[in-house]
């Protein structure tokens, strides 16, 4: 049922003349390709489909094989998806008897699904100590939010932003009023 890859940084299973058609394997795979391990069981075990059983003991097989090797000292939790394909596999014709002596065919599809699993890069990437990790810049306040402020060592002197002020406006039910009156004349 499985298979690991040792050519690449990469672990894979593969499950073999699966009972499905390829076409619908398809479309759960479509659906856990680049994701986190966790993140693809969620997905895999809340599926709808039939197929998704399939695909994640695929999933828990590759997890399987990560974990297994020696060389290799990868959580199960910190790989990603790399590869998630369906491949057509044989097709089985069965006929079934129709009216007036004529037969149909029925074609019992099947598949192989194959999964590739990789570590997570930016598992790999956030592991920064703390001494190297930049200082963080502060935002400088833009001048139509705040008022300018100046300062010196005896006093504070506050500057009034420079907005105009509003023209007064009528209240609306004084305009309505107004337009109501203009339409009655």
């Amino acid at each position: 049922m499985s298979a690991v890859e040792t050519q690449r940084k990469s672990v894979r299973a593969q499950a073999k003349y699966v009972h499905s058609s390829a076409r619908k394997a398809r479309l759960v795979t479509d659906l856990i390709r680049g994701r986190s391990v966790p993140e693809a069981r969620t997905i895999l075990a809340f599926s709808q489909r039939a197929v998704a059983k399939d695909v994640e003991k695929v999933l828990r097989s590759a997890v399987a094989n990560a974990e297994s090797r020696p060389d290799l000292h990868w959580n199960g939790d910190d790989l990603v998806v790399l590869i998630a394909y369906v491949d057509e596999g044989p097709t089985l014709k069965r006929f079934r008897a129709r009216a007036r002596g004529r037969a149909s065919s029925i074609r019992k599809r099947m598949c192989h699904i194959t999964v590739e699993l990789a570590p997570n890069p930016r598992a790999v990437v956030t592991a920064k100590p703390a001494a190297e990790a930049k200082p963080s810049r502060q935002r400088a306040p833009k001048a139509a939010e705040h008022t300018a402020v100046e300062t010196t060592a005896t006093a504070t002197v506050e500057e009034p932003t420079a907005t105009p002020a509003p023209a007064e406006e009528k209240p609306k039910a004084a305009r309505r009023t107004k337009k109501t009156e203009e339409s009655d004349s």
